[in-house]
């Protein structure tokens, strides 16, 4: 009997592209002539989240991570606006960076908010979506609304702005992850990428510019969309997210057509962590839906 040796997968294969006069760091896997997936980091992580996911992936796919403008390897402008609509817009304009017509669109977190309002504007780019734990069309549980729009405010005011790019949101952050290191689930070199950049006096006044720019309500123009959404939508969530209610998620489900809802016990907001396999799984299963012929 012979033994099946484990697959081996290349490494990604870093690139830079620019948007909006800003550099985006970039990683490829897989097939460059494949079918094209490109995975969206939330906040306040970078592309390495989907570290568990991609070489599954980029079997068959040429699968696309990026460091969105302003967190990771990416450039951090402060002369560029981060409002909501602008994001979306610039996303295409990644899109166009990297030669990429239309994609199979991942997002979690912010990059799920942004994959959701791109499948609306511009519905033609995106062939499959998936969305997991993010705000969406909704928002915050009270908490954590209140604590983003604290940061929106005192972004937004001079006056608060200047003594508030002191504070150590670096160890802030780390605090925040402590829970998912002790359990295995994130690697400190990982964590390393997501915050030392926020350790940096520019990085904390990108930070706050980026916070002035944002805004917590939720968005009832997408809400009104999502039933007009006709690509293959996949809606991946951990049960016990602080942050964002599975209500969310059960909403998306609810009115995004045909779309397939996935609801992850023991996990919380960072499922591609805590239950990689289910996560990578239920990718998978959106990646064999049929596309709409058109």
């Amino acid at each position: 009997m012979t033994t099946q040796r484990p697959r081996t997968y290349d490494p990604p294969r870093p690139r830079t592209v620019t948007v909006d006069g800003g550099r985006v760091a970039c990683w490829e896997s897989g097939p460059p002539d494949a079918e094209p997936v490109v995975l969206l980091h939330g906040y306040p992580a970078d592309h390495q989240c989907w570290r568990h996911q991609v070489p599954p992936l980029s079997a068959r796919h040429r699968v696309v991570t990026p460091d969105l403008l302003g967190w990771g390897a990416s450039d951090r402008p402060l002369h560029l606006s981060f409002d909501y609509d602008t994001e979306v817009a610039r996303l295409g304009r990644l899109l166009d960076a990297l030669g990429l017509g239309s994609v199979n669109l991942a997002g979690h977190d912010y990059g799920g908010f942004l994959a959701l309002g791109l499948a609306q504007t511009d519905p033609a780019r995106v062939r499959r979506l998936a969305i997991l734990n993010s705000r969406a069309h909704a928002t915050f549980t009270r908490r954590w609304y209140a604590v983003f729009s604290l940061l929106g405010l005192v972004g937004r005011t001079p006056a608060l702005r200047g003594p508030a790019t002191r504070l150590p949101y670096a160890a802030l952050h780390r605090r925040a992850f402590a829970p998912l290191v002790r359990a295995g689930h994130l690697e400190p070199r990982v964590l390393d990428g997501y915050v030392d950049w926020m350790a940096t006096p520019e990085g904390r006044r990108w930070l706050l510019h980026y916070f002035g720019d944002y805004r917590t309500p939720a968005r009832p123009e997408l809400r009104r969309g999502l039933g007009g959404i006709a690509c293959p939508t996949a809606v991946v969530w951990g049960r016990a997210d602080p942050y964002l209610s599975p209500a969310i998620a059960t909403g998306l489900a609810g009115s995004v057509p045909g779309a397939e809802l996935t609801l992850l016990d023991g996990a919380g907001h960072w499922v591609m962590d805590e239950r990689s396999d289910a996560v990578t799984a239920a990718l998978g299963r959106l990646l064999e839906r049929t596309t709409p012929i058109g």
